[in-house]
């Protein structure tokens, strides 16, 4: 398994140390713009998962879901903290990242090297939408060819449109690492076998999977900031509420303007997640979009 790490701290053996983990399609790279501002004051570690970006293929495509990734990211801890311990751990999930920071989170007694202090559920919780989970069905694992990148930024675009909006100069900074050169032109950097296991998954399935993540979130003893995008169809409004009140009951922002999922790009966005991790508690319950891109939240506090 690749991973990016990022450290502007001065200090290669900072202590602290924050993992910053990829969506479902996705790739460490997403993290560039957070990892610079987190990296000034913590290790920040932006793993590609299994089947995606610079990691390795599974042999076996029924490995690709949470169970191994969550092994997997024991195993990479583990060797972060023997390259330099690691004193306070925190982490940042981005949809399926959030799945596998759950189950590290609320599973007392795993070989973390420090307990989960702070976690950030980016547009995930314990409920999954079923609408959600059939639309990202329609285009996951499809083999899609591209003349060239700026043909293929295009086609990403219409595809993640939920992510809200971007600028030209960030959408091409978040495309260019999910492609890969072809015999003529490019195409997507994972594996599409990751699909299969949600190709096998029934509504029934992803029902009785609920229970078992709402166990994990109830048991988990972090410190939780929930990122809601407004307009979201995998987080509802009653997911969310429902993760306000128990468990570690998380504190809820939702970003105005957005969907499944928000990509933490944006300047406001960046800010808020940095002051969660640093510390601080007095954080708003919504971000307008003038606040995302950083006009007006970042001199707000």
């Amino acid at each position: 398994m690749a991973y990016w790490e990022w450290n502007h701290t001065g200090d290669p053996c900072h202590p602290d140390v924050v993992v910053c983990v990829h969506g479902l399609s996705r790739q460490g790279r997403d993290f560039d713009a957070l990892a610079e501002q987190l990296s000034l004051r913590a290790r920040v570690i932006c793993p590609d998962v299994a089947g995606r970006g610079e990691s390795d293929w599974l042999q076996e495509p029924s490995g690709y879901q949470v169970p191994l990734y969550a092994a997997d990211m024991l195993a990479l801890l583990a060797q972060v903290h023997a390259r330099a311990p690691v004193r306070h751990l925190d982490w940042v999930g981005t949809s399926m990242g959030g799945l596998i920071g759950m189950a590290l989170a609320g599973q007392p007694g795993l070989p973390l090297p420090a307990p989960i202090r702070r976690l950030v559920l980016n547009d995930v919780g314990p409920v999954i939408e079923w609408t959600a989970l059939e639309r990202i069905g329609q285009y996951l694992g499809k083999s899609l060819h591209f003349p060239d990148e700026l043909q293929a930024a295009a086609a990403l675009r219409l595809i993640s449109a939920g992510f809200g909006p971007h600028s030209d100069q960030q959408w091409l900074r978040l495309t260019q690492p999910m492609l890969r050169p072809a015999a003529e032109g490019v195409v997507l950097h994972y594996d599409p076998m990751i699909a299969a296991p949600l190709a096998g998954m029934t509504r029934e399935m992803a029902q009785a999977g609920e229970a078992m993540l709402w166990q994990l979130y109830d048991q988990i003893t972090a410190r939780v900031l929930l990122v809601r995008g407004a307009q979201s169809d995998l987080l509802t409004d009653a997911t969310a509420r429902a993760m306000a009140q128990r468990g570690p009951k998380a504190h809820c922002v939702e970003f105005e303007g957005v969907g499944h999922a928000p990509t933490l790009v944006a300047p406001g966005q960046v800010a808020l997640v940095c002051k969660f991790l640093w510390g601080e508690d007095c954080l708003p319950s919504t971000l307008n979009l003038a606040e995302q891109a950083g006009e007006t939240y970042e001199n707000r506090y």
